[in-house]
């Protein structure tokens, strides 16, 4: 997986300004535990190099990048210390060209048409929204993103838990960057439970898990239509004969024949099943790959590899 692709599948990059580097690798693995196994660590203190260093060589499970690179020797100094993508706040023709040169993945900032275009130019497709908000947020996205039907973009700057989901809910949009999980006090305070506690939060608010309905595994199809209509005398739903199976309501699936686990499923809706399988797994779950299915080259739905009190679990879009 390349690393805009690695970078969509989590949805959020932290942006992190470190002013010690003893607190570097803690606060990395703060945010990994809370589900964000990435970093954007910037270039604007002193500290920056040093940090992007011990977390590359600590924590490599972490996508570690550096931010606020403005010259090809900040780019050669965070590489050099093990960064995985550069990010910068503005187009800059030299740095951009030297990274696109060098392989580096490179994010330069672009709120314009113009730096759009020359963005183009030099084969990028994917840029930074900077600063997102101040710019006019997601409604200029939209706007700027209509005559350029192959660039994405990663919004940065005033995204926060409340206007999070309508970002990602674009789907020229493949990450937001944002640092309110990265909570300064708690970071001087060394309490990184606190960070962990705040990136948690911000991964459930994106990927938004509720259960849609529950599979009942029934022996064919005369027992699922039986059972649904239980359901419907009780509790007035519906009956919808299907292919597969028989919904009473759209809480209850009745299966024709047995399917996945013991008793039967359990459907959790999420706003993103590829970020939600690569949050899962960050956190060690497994999946089973052979019951993917895709709506075009879209991961619309997977099952976990464990059942849970019988019933087998699986992911699908809301």
């Amino acid at each position: 997986m390349d690393i805009t692709k690695k970078i969509e599948a989590l949805g959020i990059v932290p942006v992190v300004v470190l002013n010690d580097a003893d607190d570097a690798v803690p606060l990395c693995r703060a945010l990994a535990e809370g589900g964000l196994p990435v970093a954007e660590i910037t270039f604007r203190t002193a500290a920056a190099e040093e940090s992007i260093r011990r977390v590359s060589n600590e924590l490599p499970d972490v996508l570690v990048g550096a931010g606020t690179v403005l010259t090809i020797d900040q780019v050669d100094r965070a590489v050099g210390a093990g960064a995985k993508f550069i990010v910068s706040p503005g187009f800059n023709p030299e740095v951009v060209g030297y990274c696109v040169e060098k392989g580096y993945p490179i994010f330069p900032g672009c709120p314009t048409t113009s730096d759009i275009e020359k963005a183009m130019g030099f084969g990028l497709k994917v840029v930074k929204f900077f600063p997102a908000e101040a710019m006019g947020g997601l409604k200029v996205i939209k706007a700027v993103a209509a005559p350029y039907g192959a660039m994405k973009f990663m919004p940065t700057g005033g995204v926060n838990e409340k206007n999070l989901l309508d970002y990602l809910s674009f789907d020229k949009i493949v990450a937001c960057g944002g640092s309110w999980m990265v909570d300064k006090k708690a970071v001087e305070e060394k309490n990184f439970a606190k960070i962990t506690e705040l990136t948690r939060s911000a991964v459930q608010k994106m990927l938004g898990f509720e259960i849609l309905h529950v599979g009942v595994n029934c022996a064919d199809a005369d027992e699922a239509m039986k059972v649904a209509k239980r359901f419907s005398a009780i509790f007035g739903w519906p009956v919808k004969d299907g292919n597969s199976s028989t919904f009473a309501g759209t809480a209850v699936e009745c299966m024709k024949k047995p399917y996945l686990g013991a008793n039967g499923h359990i459907a959790i809706g999420t706003t993103s099943v590829l970020r939600a399988k690569a949050y899962l797994e960050s956190m060690g779950f497994e999946f089973d790959e052979s019951t993917a299915k895709f709506k075009g080259e879209k991961l619309n739905a997977i099952y976990l590899k464990e059942e849970i009190g019988g019933f087998a679990i699986h992911l699908v879009n809301k």
